[in-house]
């Protein structure tokens, strides 16, 4: 059982750099160093990794400047001419060695490492940006960004310059990676609560501050730094735990500081002579470090012994036992204290592993391969995934924090840099104003502000006051500040006078090519920004999209709800923008930001019975005028309406009409299938609304073959219009988190907190659990299921059955369970929350569902993927999803002897259930929600497209 998570988070980020004036510039070797020592070896750590089927989580950062540096061509042929020099004085070395066989074996091995280096380098043909993201679609990386060019962002005066910095950031990250990051690093973890709202707006999810940050917050936060809370605004922050950061940083205890590991400070770049070196050396002669050291750090003296590798490999695997011990008796600690599976926030700057600390990278690959072969007490996780686990992380209102001296700002602004804040203030202001001046500029102009954001956001780099503080290369900083500080005021000045002067314009362009999709609109006031035509916001998400849904979280009717909370939270990731229009919440906000998605809720009365084709009427009112007033009013431009259903049909209709909107309707289920026919006047004019609906749909979406050929048939819709994309499930939002001593309540008003078999721990005597989760109506054919318990309870009479969910038919099947003799062994616990049904689950024995008409059945493929056996009805779209006796056994629909059959096949073989439930868990792929989101961003695209397929499309 997993005590509780660590979650290893690396910082990767080196300030801009590129003078296409000149080679070998001193501070290019930043890249080159940390390309050879620290993201190619760790890069070859985790492919490994992988490739070995070891499992693991990190969650990466890599900075805008960086990514642009990576993916530079001019940057990656002069990284592959320095490594050519390189191994050539390892060539060098090799020989001057040779009299001394200990330093020549040190040579040799470093020749081999750059070797290797150069190899994976050119593996990838010089651009190792697809090797990261590689990683994260394994789903071993988490990868995310920081602010565009790391400003220490408390210190940027104006939400614009705030914005302009998030919001660029997040647009190179989708342009490299083709997702938006979840989290983002804020520099040297500077929060401002000025940040939250721009944040969210941009799709990130989560942030990292330090510990100072989360202990001083208000209230103070009740499991310390051992889960994240969450900001007023919906912001969720990690904080660093100083436990897991002090063994690895202390100056006196940490890991890196051990004598057997190599000295940083001794290189042949320094010890040799000039003639010696001159392959590495700058006209100029100025001495630089190689890389090549032999010495290990030996102790306090200036008497130093030759490195070891093997040596110093095992003290790394010894630290990696040592860090892994400590860790686990300290969440064990923890768990103790806060009553749930915490986690330890380890963040560290990336360049610690391998550049400082040159054993880092096999620390990290022993750490790994530890946790996963020697112990499964503690496991690695990505913040995306812990947040997953809990529904309940507290609310707080955090103060400003970093990490840096004495956990404020004085490192970013005191004697030596504060010259340097009027300037940028300055610059913000006047871009601004023009901005906001300016909607519809000439190219030239346009060329000018953009290159002018460009100027300001590397003059606000944080690096540059850091250097001005730690006193190293302060000329070069101050140089560069100034340098980017004067071009964008020139820049503002030929922009006020309408007057470009095209030559200094496109030479500026040239020395600082970063960021080519910036867009200076992110300048601009709120409203201006709304209203600028989106074919001009270049740094806009490709499209924007309009999902029309009567249900979203907290209003559940069905599984409507987390179909539409799924796709559109995923669709934000594949860097679309997403507005809801739901219905109102009682205690909930008409607008707010969820996960990334703008959600819009409106208005209307509660359905009353008779009264409910009244209230859909209403409800499409409602939407219909928040619709309009998102279009007319605040100046939103949609690319598709996504309707959900029949019950939104007249605003979306209406909208593609009067607006010229593509239009995409999923259609979850028919008002034929769920009644088996049409028999009333209600049904005939839902039936009717449904033919309208998809006959004026340029797509319509389905979740499954079944589906497809049920629309096509019933409406007449050619099949080239119908695609079929199934549902997704979340295997992370279906584990089981205990709440202790909290009092759970079925819709009904059962007590589930006293029923043992829902929420006790679950003890080898206790009787089998057969389970059902769904609505209680009789198309999902629950008093089938109740017919057979007859024959299950007289062949098995310790079986018990929880019936979980609410409907109409609640009192009748009751009453059926009372007339069949079963009241003793039937429990109806009514509707319960996600935690709750995550408990049921991970104690049924078998979870059975049998449908008389089911699209889709999501909730049997939830219990797959919790690793419950499943029993299903051979029906509509559980067809798609269980192969019988493979990943589940198939019942005949309506037959309660098939059912029972089936149902007792699991209760007696375990191991035959166990290995139904291993197969089924690893075909789950198929259902991922990010590919699904892919395909319907595609079917987006279709849907304005003047040509059709020929076919019905399957993923």
């Amino acid at each position: 059982m997993t005590l509780g998570y660590l979650n290893l988070v690396l910082h990767a980020h080196l300030p801009y750099v590129r003078h296409p004036e000149e080679e070998n510039r001193i501070e290019e070797r930043w890249l080159f160093e940390a390309l050879t020592e620290t993201y190619i070896p760790l890069l070859q750590v985790f492919h490994t990794l992988a490739a070995e089927g070891v499992d693991f989580r990190v969650t990466i950062s890599l900075s805008s400047p960086l990514i642009s540096m990576l993916a530079d061509q001019a940057l990656q042929q002069r990284y592959r001419q320095h490594m050519t020099k390189l191994l050539q004085l390892c060539e060098r070395e090799c020989d001057r060695t040779a009299e001394n066989p200990v330093l020549q074996g040190l040579a040799k091995a470093y020749r081999e490492r750059f070797e290797q280096v150069l190899a994976f380098f050119d593996a990838h043909a010089g651009n190792i940006l697809p090797a990261f993201a590689a990683l994260q679609r394994a789903g071993h990386v988490e990868l995310i960004t920081s602010a565009a060019t790391h400003a220490f962002l408390p210190y940027v005066l104006t939400e614009e310059g705030l914005r302009a910095q998030i919001a660029t950031a997040v647009d190179v990250f989708a342009h490299h990676f083709g997702t938006r990051p979840r989290g983002m690093w804020l520099p040297e973890c500077a929060y401002d609560a000025r940040l939250d709202r721009i944040l969210l707006d941009c799709g990130v999810q989560y942030v990292f501050i330090d510990t100072h940050g989360l202990t001083s917050a208000t209230p103070a936060p009740i499991f310390g730094t051992y889960a994240p809370v969450v900001t007023p605004t919906g912001l969720s922050a990690f904080a660093r735990d100083t436990s897991s950061s002090h063994q690895v940083w202390s100056s006196e205890y940490g890991y890196p500081g051990d004598y057997d590991y190599r000295e940083y400070y001794r290189d042949i770049g320094f010890q040799r002579s000039a003639d010696e070196l001159a392959p590495l050396f700058r006209e100029d002669g100025i001495r630089l470090n190689t890389g090549i050291k032999y010495d290990r750090i030996t102790g306090h003296t200036e008497d130093k012994q030759p490195y070891d590798f093997v040596a110093a490999r095992a003290k790394a695997a010894m630290h990696a036992e040592d860090f892994l011990r400590n860790r686990t008796y300290q969440i064990a600690r923890a768990k103790e204290e806060i009553g749930r599976a915490p986690v330890v926030t380890a963040p560290y700057d990336m360049e610690l592993f391998g550049h400082w600390w040159y054993e880092g990278p096999v620390f990290l690959d022993m750490l790994f391969r530890k946790m996963h072969f020697d112990q499964a007490d503690i496991q690695s996780i990505t913040p995306s995934e812990y947040l997953a686990l809990y529904s309940d992380f507290q609310t707080t209102t955090l103060h400003f924090s970093t990490w840096g001296r004495d956990g404020y700002g004085d490192v970013w602004l005191n004697g030596t840099n504060d010259w340097i804040y009027p300037a940028l203030h300055e610059c913000e202001l006047t871009l601004s104003r023009l901005a906001n001046a300016n909607p519809n500029p000439s190219l030239s102009l346009r060329r000018a502000l953009n290159q002018a954001v460009r100027e300001w956001m590397l003059a606000a780099s944080s690096d540059f006051a850091f250097m001005m503080d730690n006193k190293t290369t302060v000329d070069y900083a101050i140089e560069r500040t100034k340098r980017h500080v004067n071009r964008c005021r020139r820049l503002c000045e030929m922009v006020d006078q309408a007057d470009i002067d095209l030559a200094y314009l496109k030479q500026v362009e040239l020395d600082s090519p970063i960021f080519p999709n910036v867009d200076y609109r992110n300048f601009c006031s709120r409203r201006n920004r709304l209203a600028a035509p989106s074919d001009e916001r270049t740094s806009q998400p490709a499209r924007r999209i309009l999902l029309l849904s009567w249900e979203f979280p907290p209003m559940t009717v069905g599984g409507l709800a987390r179909h539409v909370y799924d796709l559109s939270r995923h669709l934000v990731q594949q860097g679309c923008e997403v507005h809801v229009v739901t219905t109102e919440v009682n205690g909930y906000p008409n607008d707010e930001m969820v996960v990334g998605v703008h959600v819009h809720r409106v208005h209307v009365p509660q359905p009353d019975g008779g009264a409910f084709i009244h209230f859909v009427f209403q409800l499409n009112l409602a939407m219909l005028a928040r619709c309009l007033q998102l279009i007319e009013v605040d100046g939103l431009q949609f690319d598709v309406i996504h309707a959900h259903d029949w019950l939104v049909a007249d605003a979306a209709r209406f909208l593609k009409a009067h607006h010229g909107l593509p239009l995409v309707v999923t259609i979850h289920a028919t008002e034929h299938g769920r009644n088996q026919g049409i028999k009333t006047d209600i049904q005939r004019h839902i039936h009717q609304i449904e033919r309208e609906l998809t006959n004026d749909a340029d797509e319509v979406i389905v979740c499954s073959r079944y589906m497809a050929h049920e629309v096509t048939h019933l409406f007449g819709l050619q099949e080239n219009r119908v695609h079929m994309i199934p549902n997704g499930v979340d295997a992370a939002l279906l584990r089981h988190t205990p709440q202790n001593g909290a009092d759970v309540h079925g819709m009904d008003g059962s007590d589930v907190s006293s029923t043992k078999s829902a929420l006790g721990e679950e003890n080898s005597s206790d009787p089998p659990m057969v389970l059902f989760i769904g609505r209680l109506v009789r198309e999902k054919g629950v008093h089938v299921l109740l017919e057979a318990a007859t024959t299950i309870v007289s062949r098995n009479p310790h079986v018990r059955f929880v019936i979980v969910g609410h409907g109409p038919m609640l009192e009748d099947l009751r009453a059926q369970a009372q007339r069949l003799g079963l009241a003793h062994c039937v429990e109806f616990l009514g509707f319960v929350g996600d935690d709750t049904r995550n408990a049921l689950l991970e104690q049924a024995k078998v979870a059975v569902f049998p449908s008389l008409y089911e699209p889709f059945g999501i909730v049997a493929l939830e219990a797959m993927a919790a690793g419950v056996p499943v029993v299903v009805s051979d029906v509509g779209g559980l067809s798609d999803i269980v192969s019988h006796e493979h990943n589940g056994l198939t019942a005949f629909p309506g037959d309660a002897a098939s059912v029972a059959n089936q149902v007792g096949r699991l209760l007696r073989d375990p191991q035959f259930a166990a290995q139904l439930a291993d197969n089924a868990k690893r075909a789950l792929h198929r259902f991922d929600w990010q590919n699904i989101a892919r395909q319907t961003a595609g079917v987006y695209h279709s849907a304005s497209a003047p040509a059709k397929a020929d076919t019905v499309t399957s993923p």
